[in-house]
């Protein structure tokens, strides 16, 4: 009974009624924010490609190091932080009452300031007035519109020292991570690499910064704010690539440089507009949610291991097939990701309305808003499959040349198109799961998917080869949807409300 709710009334799923625009409004900013960024890196690629191939291909090798070990800090601490700011902000509105906020704002050493200011003020207007200012005053002129949401200042503070420990890290292992890459000390990319991976490296601060500050405004549901952010430093960095890089001669530290530049440029502008919607100053060290983040975090991080193992197993076994085979596997794989940003977009705004919802114990929101994203996520993974049926079999000749290649990316295309409903369920099913905060059945559950997942990939590459390979996946991506099915349908752990509610029914 619990599937066919999530799923009843799905003629009506693009109506644009309230939550149809809300769910609008939330994922359409995100999923260009997400866009964004890969055209700017592909620009990049562009203006490096001109210096030379040996420029090119080490920062390639460069970027994928710097990529994936970003990725490590990144994807838990976003996701945790949108869905406790999302209960924390739904929390906050709920408070109507002046003197609720009073009472989490009194005891802050700033406000202790503001109340002396406002003493003073008082005096000068009335001197026989002796009484000290009220706690109304002192919100009044705190400007206390602003939100109250610990967890935003909890997670600046997690994302800025995380970044400088990445900094560190890949100053120090450069060397030794890109030689394990394959590039020796003979290698013509050894030098440009590093070079170019250690003054990246700088940036990392801003980039888990700017990523932890994207995290708290989708928690509060503003998800246009990084999306100029975004636009802005991706506009910065595509103006000084070639300044830097031919003007000032600086080569592939010139796109460094700019890089850097443009993630430094989008933290504060960020963090600019953050100060203007949200309190970042606790009243007390206490009332900082780290346990919070970085328990929940820590679940995360080992559901985005087992993610990262099994794709990085498929390339792996692909690799050994030999260069004609990775070749293809590659392109198909490329194609197969991107077009989850798509997705990624409905699942950031089921998490933030799931868990506002879930904060106001709003039971009927929770179910609506679920059943919502993942129907609109149907309708986008079969549209998906409808384009990537007509459009590959041309398009893939943008990508190679080679008779072999394409020979094989024919037989990986029905693959990647035809699971484009099941990829686009599964990344909603994550918004879903991580809205209603149920990050340790989401790490567990992706262990067992990946168990099981390893076995299909080692079974299937070593027996049919290529087509191995894209079955192992798409049984991989299946048990991800399975998984989240049997959460809700089960009426288990954070969702066992539904069984309530259905035992009442009867």
């Amino acid at each position: 009974m619990t599937l066919l709710m999530l799923f009843s009334g799905i003629r009506n799923a693009l109506a644009k009624d309230e939550l149809g625009l809300e769910i609008m409004q939330i994922s359409l900013p995100t999923t260009l924010a997400l866009a964004a960024d890969p055209i700017a890196s592909l620009i990049d690629t562009a203006f490096i490609g001109h210096i030379g191939p040996v420029e090119l291909a080490a920062v390639g090798v460069s970027i994928a190091i710097f990529n994936q070990v970003s990725k490590i800090a990144i994807i838990p601490l976003v996701s945790v932080t949108t869905s406790l700011v999302a209960e924390e902000d739904a929390a906050d509105k709920l408070q109507t009452q002046p003197s609720e906020k009073e009472m989490l704002i009194k005891v802050s050493p700033v406000n202790e300031e503001i109340k002396l200011e406002v003493e003073e003020q008082t005096n000068e207007a009335d001197p026989e007035c002796s009484s000290s200012p009220s706690n109304i005053e002192i919100v009044a002129k705190l400007g206390h519109d602003k939100s109250y949401i610990p967890s935003a200042s909890s997670a600046i503070v997690i994302g800025g020292v995380l970044g400088v420990l990445q900094t560190l890290f890949l100053i120090f292992t450069a060397r030794p991570i890109l030689n394990y890459m394959g590039l020796d000390s003979n290698s013509p990319m050894l030098k440009p690499a590093q070079q170019y991976l250690i003054l990246r490296s700088f940036g990392a601060p801003a980039v888990i910064l700017s990523m932890a500050i994207q995290g708290v405004f989708r928690g509060i549901k503003d998800t246009r704010t990084p999306l100029y952010a975004t636009i802005m430093g991706d506009v910065t960095n595509i103006i000084l690539d070639p300044i830097l890089m031919f003007i000032f001669r600086l080569g592939v530290s010139g796109a460094a440089i700019a890089h850097i530049i443009s993630q430094y440029l989008i933290s504060l502008m960020l963090l600019w507009s953050l100060m203007k919607q949200v309190v970042l100053l606790p009243p007390s060290i206490r009332d900082f949610q780290f346990e919070k983040i970085l328990k929940n975090g820590f679940l995360l991080l080992v559901k985005v291991a087992a993610v990262t193992f099994c794709v990085t197993l498929s390339a792996s076994l692909a690799a050994r097939q030999g260069p004609t085979t990775m070749a293809a596997f590659q392109i198909c794989l490329q194609i197969w990701m991107a077009t989850s940003l798509l997705a990624d977009g409905l699942a950031v705004a089921g998490q933030a309305i799931i868990a506002s919802a879930f904060a106001r114990m709003d039971y009927n929101k929770v179910i609506t808003s679920a059943s919502r994203v993942l129907q609109l996520g149907l309708i986008l993974g079969l549209v998906l499959s409808i384009l990537l049926f007509s459009l590959l079999p041309l398009a893939s000749r943008v990508f190679t040349n080679d008779m072999n290649v394409l020979r094989l990316i024919s037989i990986g295309i029905p693959y990647v198109a035809a699971t484009q409903p099941i990829n686009a369920l599964a990344f909603v099913f994550d918004g879903v799961n991580y809205g209603a905060s149920d990050f340790t059945y989401s790490a567990y559950s992706m262990i067992m998917v990946a168990l099981v997942s390893i076995f299909s990939l080692y079974t299937l590459s070593s027996s049919l080869g290529f087509t191995g390979i894209w079955i192992a996946l798409s049984i991989y991506m299946s048990l991800r949807i399975f998984a989240g099915f049997w959460r809700i349908g089960t009426g288990s752990g954070p969702w066992s409300f539904l069984k309530e509610n259905y035992a009442r029914l009867q």
